[in-house]
């Protein structure tokens, strides 16, 4: 693994550490500041695409979902380090990062099964 999949590796796995943990200021420490968070329509709790913008906003709502994050897994999206949501070994839900100064600057939240079907999906072992 290169130096940057492996550093984006230890983001995400903190970020899964903190979004489990409920812990605001874990999160706070990954996410670069001004991050925007974009949920598709199936993901989005009103149904429709919603657009999040800062660390401190978005953090607020995430820790709502620290119990579904137990089925948040790192894994390869596409060539970069991302998170799967897999309950039962069914995708749910994929989270696309964009780095920037070792902070995860974007998240896109899918769940659209159609667009779950089109990422390149890898297993990151332990």
């Amino acid at each position: 693994m290169s130096t940057d999949l492996t550093r984006q590796r230890e983001v995400v796995n903190a970020f899964v550490a903190a979004l489990r943990g409920g812990d605001f200021k874990g999160l706070l420490a990954v996410l670069d500041p001004d991050v925007v968070v974009r949920v598709d329509r199936a993901a989005a709790a009103s149904g429709r695409p919603t657009e999040v913008q800062g660390a401190r906003n978005w953090a607020k709502g995430a820790i709502a979902f620290a119990q579904a994050a137990r089925f948040a897994q790192p894994a390869l999206v596409d060539g970069e380090v991302g998170v799967v949501l897999a309950p039962g070994g069914r995708l749910r839900r994929v989270l696309r990062f964009t780095f920037m100064n070792d902070k995860i600057a974007e998240i896109e939240v899918v769940a659209d099964p159609a667009r779950l079907h089109e990422f390149d999906l890898a297993v990151l072992n332990a």
